[in-house]
C-alpha cells in the first residue's frame, strides 16, 4: 500500500509515471500541504481528482492506504472474445527483514486524527461506498470475509487497538487486484483480487496486510507527516528568493530541491509504512496458523504480471520496493519458520464463485462465468467440484432458471458428500453443514420465478436455517423475505421491528419492513421505514422526502404524525450540519 493521495491505487498506473506526476501536481492533487491545510480540503483535493467510479473518490478523499497493487493487467478468468485488458492494480505488500513484534504507534498522531475520529471519517465514506452500484452487497460474500478476516483479527486482538475496532470487511466489483484500508478498520477487496487469491492463504496475506496499516495508525500518522513535510517547500522559496540575486538557475535549483526533499521524505514514509504493515501481517498469518509461504507466491504471480512495468522503476521513485526484493525478504523470513500445511475451507471456494458471477452480471459475464465453472467440473478436489455446481446455481438464479438453479444446487450437495480423490489435499469426512450452502437453498426457492406453492416450502426451509444458523444476517433477512412471500405479514412485521432493534445498521431490513407494510396497505409506516433505509444509507434529503409523503397519507395517525414530526426535525439539524461542514 501507498502512502496517501500521491500514490493511491485507486490511481491508474499511468497516473504513477514520473511525467504524470507533474500532471497531477498541477490539477492540485500532489501540491504542497501548508500548515494551515485542514483534512476537509485534503479530502476535497482527492476526490476532486478521480470524478470517475464515485467508490474510488470516496477511498482517495479518505487518504486510505490501498494495498499495493502496481498491476498493470486486468484479472479475467473467462475474457469475452475481442475484449481489450484494461490497466488494473496488484496488491504487493513490501518485504523487511525480519523483525520483533511491533507495538501499536501513532500515538503522536492524536492531534492529527484521533481514533474516534478514525471511525467517524470510515462510517460516513462507507455510507458513500455502500451506495454505489460496484459495492457488493452480497450476504454470503460478506459473511465469509467478515467470519475469515475477524479470524485474523482473533489471531492479535491488539490490532483493535485501544477503542476497540470492530473490523469491517467487504468486496467492490472492480477488475483490478487491489484491496485498501479505510480509516476505522474498514477494509475493502475487488472482486479480481479474490478471484485471483489461489488459496485462502493468499487471500490471508492481503488482509493481514491491511489491518497492519490500521493497527499502526498510518493514515492519522501520514497526516502529521505532511504537517511538517509542508514547511520544506515553504523554506526553500524563502531560500530561492536570496538566492535569485546570484542568479534565476540558483533560485530554480534551491527550491526544486526542497520540493524533491519533501517529496522523498513522503516516499520514504510510505515504504517504511510498509514495512511495519507487511511485518505485522506476516505475524497474523503465523498466528492465525496460514502457510506463510502463501505470501510469497502471491507475490510471484503479480510480479509475473507486472513485470514490464514495476521493474522497470528504481526503487526510490515508487511508494514500495520491487516485487523482487520484496519476494526475498519475505522468503527470508519464511526460513526461520516451521513449515505449516491449512487446507482452503469449502466456502472460500463457494465465495469465489460467487464472487466471479457478480463481477459481470451481463449476459457475456453469466456465459463466461458458466464456462469457467464448467472446466472447473474437471478437477480432482471435491471443494472445487461443488463450488462449480454452487456457481452454475447462482448463475442460474441470475438468469432467472430456477429448475435449473436447484439441479446445480442438488448436485453441488451431492459432490460436497463424495470421498475425496487420491492425493488430494482436502478436508476429510462429513461436512458440517454449511451456512452458504444454506444460504443459496433459500435463494433458489425465493426466486420471483418459483411458483406460489413453493413459498410455503421456503418459509419451513428458512425457518430451519435460522436456528441452524443464528449468527447468518443473511439467512436472518432471507427467513423476513419467506414471512413475506407467504403472506405471513403481521408475523414478519413483528419479527423485523425486533430485528431493527438489534441490528440498527442494517437499511435491508428497513427495506423488508418497509415491504410487508405495503403489502398490508400501512402506507404512512411504509414510508417512515423508506425513510430510516435512507438515513442509514447516508440520503437524508431522500429521507426528508419519504417523511413528507407518509405525513401526507390519508391512514396516517396522530401518533404517526408526532412521529413523523420528531424524526423531521431530528434530520433537518443533521442536514444543517451538514451543510455547515461542507461551507466550513
Amino acid at each position: 500500500m501507498g502512502r496517501g493521495m500521491p500514490e493511491c491505487p485507486a490511481v491508474p498506473q499511468a497516473y504513477r509515471m514520473p511525467v504524470a506526476r507533474k500532471r497531477r501536481r498541477e490539477q492540485g492533487m500532489i501540491a504542497p500541504v501548508n500548515s494551515k491545510t485542514t483534512l476537509q480540503t485534503v479530502l476535497e483535493n482527492a476526490a476532486a481528482a478521480l470524478p470517475r467510479q464515485p467508490w474510488r473518490a470516496s477511498v482517495l478523499a479518505a487518504l486510505c492506504f490501498a494495498a499495493p497493487c502496481a498491476l498493470a493487467q486486468t484479472y479475467t478468468s473467462a475474457p469475452a472474445a475481442g475484449a481489450a485488458a484494461k490497466p488494473a492494480g496488484s496488491w504487493t505488500p513490501p518485504a523487511v527483514p525480519p523483525a520483533p513484534n511491533l507495538p501499536n504507534l501513532g500515538d503522536t498522531s492524536r492531534e492529527d486524527l484521533s481514533p474516534a475520529m478514525e471511525r467517524k471519517i470510515g462510517e460516513e465514506i462507507m455510507r458513500g461506498i455502500r451506495g454505489d452500484r460496484d459495492y457488493l452487497d452480497d450476504a454470503p460474500l460478506l459473511e465469509y470475509l467478515n467470519t475469515f478476516g475477524n479470524a485474523l483479527v482473533a489471531a492479535r486482538p491488539s490490532v483493535r487497538g485501544e477503542t476497540n475496532y470492530d473490523y469491517f470487511f467487504f468486496a467492490v466489483r472492480d477488475p483490478q487486484l487491489n484491496a485498501f484500508a479505510l480509516p476505522g478498520g474498514f477494509i475493502g477487496v475487488h472482486s479480481a483480487l479474490v478471484l485471483a487469491a489461489q488459496t485462502e492463504a493468499e487471500l490471508a496475506s492481503v488482509l493481514s496486510h491491511e489491518i497492519g496499516h490500521v493497527a499502526q495508525r498510518h493514515i492519522a500518522r501520514m497526516l502529521g507527516q505532511q504537517r511538517q513535510d509542508a514547511l520544506m517547500p515553504l523554506a526553500a522559496m524563502l531560500l530561492a528568493a536570496l538566492a535569485s540575486r546570484a542568479g534565476g538557475d540558483v533560485a530554480m535549483g534551491v527550491f526544486a530541491a526542497g520540493q524533491g526533499l519533501a517529496i522523498q521524505r513522503q516516499l520514504n514514509f510510505g515504504r517504511d509504512a510498509e514495512r511495519e504493515a507487511d511485518r505485522i501481517g506476516f505475524q497474523i498469518m503465523g498466528e492465525a496458523g496460514f502457510d506463510t509461504t502463501g505470501m510469497v507466491a502471491f507475490f510471484g504471480r503479480m510480479q509475473a504480471a507486472s513485470r514490464s512495468y514495476s521493474d522497470l522503476m528504481p526503487a526510490y521513485l515508487q511508494t514500495h520496493p520491487l516485487t523482487t526484493e520484496r519476494i526475498a525478504d519475505i522468503q527470508a523470513r519464511i526460513r526461520e519458520q516451521p513449515y505449516k500445511q491449512r487446507p482452503d475451507s469449502l466456502n472460500f471456494h463457494l465465495a469465489r464463485a460467487r464472487a466471479r458471477v457478480l463481477q459481470d452480471e451481463s449476459v457475456q459475464g453469466l456465459l463466461n462465468a458458466k464456462a469457467v465453472f464448467k472446466t472447473q467440473l474437471e478437477q480432482q478436489s471435491r471443494f472445487q467440484v461443488t463450488a462449480a455446481h454452487y456457481g452454475l446455481s447462482f448463475v442460474a438464479v441470475k438468469q432467472g432458471k430456477p429448475f435449473d438453479a436447484q439441479k446445480e444446487l442438488d448436485a453441488a450437495n451431492a459432490a460436497l458428500h463424495q470421498p475425496a480423490g487420491p492425493n488430494v489435499f482436502t478436508s476429510g469426512g462429513t461436512q458440517a453443514p454449511n451456512s452458504l450452502l444454506a444460504a443459496m437453498a433459500l435463494e433458489v426457492l425465493l426466486m420471483p420465478e418459483q411458483k406460489p406453492a413453493v413459498a410455503q416450502q421456503a418459509l419451513k426451509a428458512a425457518d430451519a436455517a435460522r436456528q441452524q444458523f443464528p449468527l447468518s444476517r443473511g439467512i436472518a433477512r432471507q427467513y423476513a423475505e419467506a414471512l413475506i412471500a407467504d403472506k405471513k405479514l403481521d408475523q414478519a412485521t413483528l419479527y423485523l421491528r425486533d430485528q431493527v432493534q438489534l441490528y440498527k445498521e442494517e437499511p435491508e431490513l428497513y427495506d423488508l419492513l418497509a415491504k410487508a407494510y405495503a403489502d398490508l396497505g400501512k402506507m404512512t409506516l411504509q414510508h417512515i421505514a423508506l425513510a430510516e433505509s435512507y438515513v442509514l444509507q447516508g440520503a437524508t434529503m431522500a429521507a426528508l422526502d419519504q417523511l413528507t409523503i407518509a405525513r401526507k397519507s390519508t391512514d396516517a395517525t396522530f401518533y404517526d404524525q408526532a412521529v413523523i414530526d420528531a424524526r423531521e426535525r431530528e434530520l433537518q439539524e443533521k442536514r444543517r450540519e451538514q451543510l455547515k461542514d461542507q461551507k466550513g
